[in-house]
């Protein structure tokens, strides 16, 4: 059987997987990025990690190649470069270095773009010529796809969206030193930090007034929502309006017919899609209100990463 290696690289996981043509994922696995701030033993655990997929099959397979879903990866350089949330700075050649280690075709891309590529093979995009991957992850990613086609840029850095300037608030910083860019207030780590900003905005009780900023994630915040905790509320609220907001503008680029939501953050289900669909619609120019829809992932979430970076490899099959 033909199967593709899809690796997911994020901030906090680097994901793994073998991929079907249809985007089925019949073993993965995933370590965590951090643990290696060594290039060379990283990829020295990558291909560990491969090696020991491929030996859980019951079968021998045919590997076709190996897609790279990276955060700032350049499709055309095959490299990553200067990524807000990866301890490995300045120009990376991931692509050139891993190669000498798995010698295949391989791809490297944007993660939110390979998740857009994913969504056109084998989910929510497949019947749409024009939509929008938003990935809401320990950032916030963008892939664009307008036409039919993925908008992928001059030198592979289409899509960050995460860092226009929203000038909202106090100015946060993001990762990459934007003031008032949009992934320091969506996206999980800008959750968390909404979440101090609004303990010390309100006075109401809160579980998390006794919770170190470190020892906050976004499950906790979840469940204290569905508790009533009003912090929480408020948080999912203001972070909902500031995307709201920007989605609105997003579609006075392209008119996308949907953006696909993914990424942990999404996990958060009604907290953060009941207010968005409303502040969405509310912000929305009247030609585009009613057209745009704001719909989850058709691939499967613990796979979708994976399956959108082997998409790199199975485009080029169908």
């Amino acid at each position: 059987m033909d199967l593709a290696i899809g690796i997911d690289i994020g901030g906090t996981k680097t994901k793994i997987g073998l991929v079907d043509n249809k985007g089925n994922c019949p073993v993965q696995t995933f370590f965590r990025t951090k643990e290696y701030p060594d290039l060379g033993d990283y990829l020295d655990q990558l291909k560990q990690s491969i090696d020991d997929l491929i030996a859980e099959l019951d079968f021998k397979p045919n590997i076709i190649g190996c897609g790279i879903g990276a955060p700032n990866a350049s499709s055309k350089r095959g490299t990553i470069e200067n990524a807000a949330n990866l301890l490995w700075k300045g120009s990376v050649p991931l692509l050139e270095k891993f190669k000498e280690r798995m010698p295949m075709p391989m791809r490297i891309m944007n993660d939110a773009s390979a998740g857009a590529l994913g969504e056109m093979l084998f989910g929510s995009g497949q019947n749409m010529t024009d939509f929008i991957v938003i990935t809401l992850g320990t950032g916030f990613g963008a892939g664009i796809v307008a036409n039919g086609k993925l908008i992928d840029g001059y030198d592979g850095f289409a899509g960050e969206l995460g860092h226009i300037d929203m000038t909202i608030g106090d100015g946060r910083l993001t990762g990459l030193g934007v003031r008032g860019g949009l992934e320091a207030y969506v996206s999980a780590t800008g959750l968390k930090r909404t979440i101090m900003h609004m303990q010390s905005k309100y006075m109401d009780d809160s579980r998390f007034r006794n919770i170190a900023y470190n020892d906050l994630h976004g499950e906790d915040i979840t469940k204290a929502a569905e508790e009533g905790d009003v912090i929480a509320i408020k948080a999912f609220d203001y972070t909902a309006k500031i995307m709201a907001q920007a989605l609105a503008n997003f579609t006075a680029f392209t008119q996308p017919e949907a953006f696909v939501l993914m990424g942990g953050l999404t996990n958060s289900g009604k907290w953060i899609l009941e207010p968005l669909e409303k502040f969405f619609n509310e912000f929305l120019l009247e030609v585009y209100r009613g057209k745009v829809k704001l719909i989850s992932s058709g691939m499967e979430d613990k796979t979708a990463a994976i399956c959108g970076a082997a998409a790199l490899i199975w485009e080029n099959q169908h």
